[in-house]
């Protein structure tokens, strides 16, 4: 593929310069620069050539934190996202019931409701049917009676949370239908309209052979990794797995295909700020508590350490800061590499220890669209370092940037707006002084890939200038063109 007089978007702080051709031959960038003459090409033939009229160029984009299952059941499950209150959630359920099927909803925030909710309400109004609501973060769910015993949960009025969440969640496919290969699809297709080249799955308890499988019925549009949970790591070891390493039988004729790999091994440590149960070294302004590990110190270094044996780097989702605290002396003690998933309330001890150990933060923008509020109220006197973007990359560490959808929805744009306007185009900034720039923003969702010579032919074309868009521009920014090496999986022209 030829892409002819594209303005490649420079993400090292450097002036833009003219119009370039870029040369894409065996997936492979090959030439970067001057306009090429058919003398420097193949054969006529055998190139597409894409003009690009002076439209702008960056490297394909990645989100480094999805949870895709859950992300292409989205859109069949009951939208609580827009509710504010109990109430409000409790009169869809009444509505949705009335159809005399479990019900499955998911996107409320009730951690910034005034008081807790009780299964007796949820019972009320859900006609003895299984109810399951998921809060937003995914750290807990509220649950009819119905659901508690069709799930084997123990009675109870309060909400199911955690580590008893997260074993019960794979059961909750009893009652609805699982996300088939036409749903990725779907999701996959959106992804590459919007310049992503490249998702990290942290989907819970997936098997690799799942993904193996629906990359043989057309989902292989974009770069997968395929990232396994510590109940997970008996099959990853049989199977000699390790990050990195392209996954078994996906190519043709039983070979590999080097886009679908194996990521790191997930860990969750803490819980979450709606939840109250991310874990802090203060206490929460509302609750008294502090939250909780879902781990001892020593457990938690003993899965790092068993991860980094067997080949994995590892990625510890920390939210609280005394859960980062904690994970980061595991990973000094194991000498494993990795990252910090969330990283969202940041200590200038930690910010030392994570550029002193090599880790990067994977962090998501976007939540601080939904957090900031709950945060000004319950951490009003550590706000300032909360989605520490400018204290991370002035201390050297690698930020790689994602969603955490269907936390966030899966858009590149709104988190790299979300990082350098620190809130939607519309608000007044939330703690600027931690705001990024455009490049910066996009140099940490790229994947650590440019538009060079000798890099994955993995590129974005853009409609306009990302580095001078305003905020709504940025956010809302048109993709013309997506390839993967070398391959378009969206082109807008094409419809």
């Amino acid at each position: 593929m030829l892409l002819r007089r594209a303005r490649v978007v420079p993400l090292d702080g450097t002036v833009a310069s003219g119009p370039a051709d870029v040369l894409i031959e065996d997936g492979v960038i090959t030439q970067a620069g001057p306009p090429i003459s058919g003398a420097g090409l193949a054969g006529p033939a055998s190139v597409r050539v894409v003009e690009c009229d002076g439209r702008w160029l960056i490297p394909g984009l990645w989100d480094a934190h999805a949870h895709l299952g859950q992300w292409a059941l989205a859109s069949r499950r009951l939208d609580l996202s827009r509710t504010s209150s109990p109430q409000d959630v409790l009169a869809l359920v009444r509505r949705a019931a009335r159809h005399g099927r479990p019900v499955i909803g998911t996107g409320h925030r009730a951690g910034s409701w005034p008081r807790p909710v009780t299964v007796a309400e949820l019972d009320a109004v859900s006609e003895g049917l299984a109810v399951v609501l998921i809060n937003a973060d995914f750290h807990h769910a509220w649950l009819s009676t119905a659901a508690l015993d069709a799930l084997g949960l123990a009675r109870r009025d309060v909400v199911v949370a955690e580590a008893e969440w997260f074993a019960a969640y794979p059961r909750v496919a009893s009652f609805e239908q699982p996300a088939g290969p036409a749903d990725y699809r779907r999701v996959l297709a959106k992804a590459a309209a919007q310049g992503v080249v490249g998702l990290v799955d942290f989907e819970f308890g997936a098997p690799w052979a799942d993904w193996v499988g629906r990359w043989h019925d057309g989902c292989d549009r974009l770069r997968i990794r395929w990232s396994p949970y510590d109940a997970q790591l008996d099959s990853v070891r049989a199977a000699g797995l390790r990050t990195g390493a392209a996954l078994p039988e996906a190519g043709a004729d039983g070979r590999t295909d080097d886009r679908l790999t194996v990521g790191s091994l997930k860990i969750i440590s803490d819980g979450s700020l709606g939840t109250r149960t991310a874990w802090c070294r203060q206490p929460y302004a509302d609750t008294g508590g502090f939250g909780a590990p879902n781990q001892t110190a020593d457990e938690l270094a003993g899965l790092i350490a068993e991860g980094h044996r067997h080949g994995l780097t590892v990625a510890t989702h920390a939210i609280g800061d005394q859960a980062l605290e904690t994970a980061l002396a595991a990973y000094a003690l194991t000498g494993a590499r990795g990252s910090i998933e969330h990283a969202q309330l940041m200590t200038s001890r930690a910010l030392a220890d994570l550029a002193r150990l090599g880790l990067v933060a994977s962090v998501q923008p976007a939540h601080l669209l939904d957090d900031h509020e709950t945060v000004d109220r319950v951490w009003a006197d550590r706000a300032g370092r909360c989605f520490t973007l400018r204290s991370l990359l002035d201390a050297g560490i690698a930020v790689a940037l994602g969603s955490d959808a269907p936390v966030a929805p899966l858009d590149p744009w709104l988190a790299i707006a979300t990082a350098v306007h620190r809130g939607r185009p519309e608000d007044k900034p939330w703690h600027p002084e931690q705001a990024i720039t455009a490049a910066e923003a996009i140099a940490a969702s790229v994947d650590g890939r440019r538009v060079a010579v000798g890099q994955p032919g993995d590129v974005a074309l853009l409609d306009a200038d990302p580095l001078t868009a305003d905020p709504a521009g940025l956010a809302g920014m048109r993709v013309a063109l997506t390839a993967v090496a070398g391959q378009v999986v969206h082109d807008e022209d094409a419809g």
